[in-house]
C-alpha cells in the first residue's frame, strides 16, 4: 500500500514572506512619500504665514522659527495703512468673477457646437483654437493692446475682462465633456421639436455643470493671480488690481520689514483659497463624471 504524503502546515510562528512584508509597507510608503510631497508644497506656504505674524526684527532670525513666539498683528495693519485693500480687492473680484462667468458661457457654447453640431471646416477651425494654446501671451500683448486702444478700453477695467472671455482649454474640456454624453437625449428632445439652442439650454447645459464649474474655477484662480496683463494695460492707480497693487509694498524690503510684504501676500492668498475650498466639490466630481462618460 502507498503511504500518503504529509502535507505541511503553516504554524503560527512562521516567519513571513517576503509579498506579505511589501504589502504590509506599501500603505506605509505611500503615506510617507505623499507625507514629503505635502510638506515641500506647503513649507514656503507655512514660512508665509508665520513671517507675516512676525515683527520685522523676527524675520530674520536664525535659525527660523516655524511657530512666531509672539505672534502680531502689526504687519496687517501696515498692509491696510500704505495701499487701498479695499479697492483692489473690488477691482480683483469684479474682474475675476465676470471673466469666469463669460469663460463658462463662451466654453460651454463653444464646446456645444464643435462636439454636437455639424457645420463647414469644424475640424479645422477646432485645431485652431487649439494652436491658439501654444501662442504664449507676450506675443499677442501688443495686437490686443492697439486693439482696446482704438476702442478706447485701455485703463479701464472692461479692457481687462472682455479680451479674457475667449478661453481654448476651457472650449477643449466642454468639448470633451458633452462628447461624452449620449446623443439619444439630444435625438429624443429634437423629435419633440426642440431646437439646436433649446436642446443646448434644457438638456446637455444642466447635465454639463460639473464642467462648467471646473472651467470656472480654474479661470478665477489663474485671473486672481494675473500680473501680466494689468500691468500692460492699467495705468490708473484706481484700476489696478490687487497682485498689481502688491507691487508698491516692496519698498519695505528696503527697510527690512518683509512682515509686510509677506502679509500682503497673505491676504491676497484668502479669496483664492476660499473659492478653491468651496468649488473643490464640483472640481473633483466634474473630473471624475467626465473619465465616467468617455
Amino acid at each position: 500500500m502507498s503511504q500518503a504524503t504529509p502535507t505541511l502546515k503553516a504554524t503560527p510562528n512562521a516567519p513571513p514572506t517576503l509579498s506579505r512584508v511589501r504589502h504590509s509597507l506599501a500603505p506605509w510608503t505611500r503615506i510617507a512619500a505623499l507625507t514629503v510631497c505635502a510638506l515641500l508644497t506647503l513649507g514656503p506656504v507655512i514660512w508665509t504665514v508665520s513671517t507675516s505674524l512676525r515683527t520685522p526684527a523676527q524675520s530674520f532670525d536664525l535659525p527660523p522659527q516655524i511657530i512666531p513666539t509672539h505672534p502680531t498683528a502689526e504687519a496687517y495693519r501696515g498692509v491696510f495703512d500704505q495701499i487701498d485693500v479695499w479697492l483692489l480687492a473690488l477691482n480683483s473680484t469684479l474682474v475675476t468673477a465676470l471673466i469666469a462667468v463669460g469663460q463658462m458661457i463662451t466654453a460651454g457654447l463653444a464646446g456645444y457646437a464643435f462636439a454636437r453640431l455639424e457645420f463647414r471646416f469644424k475640424k479645422p477651425l477646432f485645431g485652431l483654437v487649439l494652436a491658439t494654446m501654444m501662442v504664449p501671451l507676450q506675443v499677442t500683448i501688443v495686437p490686443v493692446f492697439l486693439v482696446l486702444k482704438s476702442m478706447s478700453l485701455t485703463d479701464t477695467l472692461l479692457g481687462l475682462i472682455i479680451p479674457a472671455f475667449p478661453t481654448a482649454f476651457g472650449t477643449f474640456l466642454m468639448r470633451q465633456y458633452f462628447l461624452g454624453m449620449p446623443k439619444d437625449l439630444g435625438e429624443a428632445a429634437m423629435l419633440d421639436g426642440a431646437g439646436p439652442w433649446r436642446i443646448f439650454r434644457s438638456v446637455y447645459a444642466p447635465l454639463a455643470a460639473p464642467g462648467l464649474a471646473i472651467v470656472g474655477v480654474l479661470a478665477f484662480n489663474y485671473h486672481w493671480n494675473e500680473f501680466f496683463r494689468p500691468l500692460i494695460l492699467e495705468t490708473s492707480g484706481q484700476n489696478y488690481t490687487l497682485p498689481l497693487g502688491l507691487v508698491s509694498l516692496q519698498g519695505n524690503l528696503g527697510t527690512g520689514s518683509i512682515s509686510v510684504v509677506l502679509a500682503g501676500v497673505v491676504l491676497s492668498m484668502l479669496p483664492a483659497v476660499a473659492v478653491f475650498v468651496v468649488g473643490q466639490r464640483p472640481l473633483r466630481e466634474g473630473i471624475t463624471s467626465a473619465g465616467v462618460n468617455r
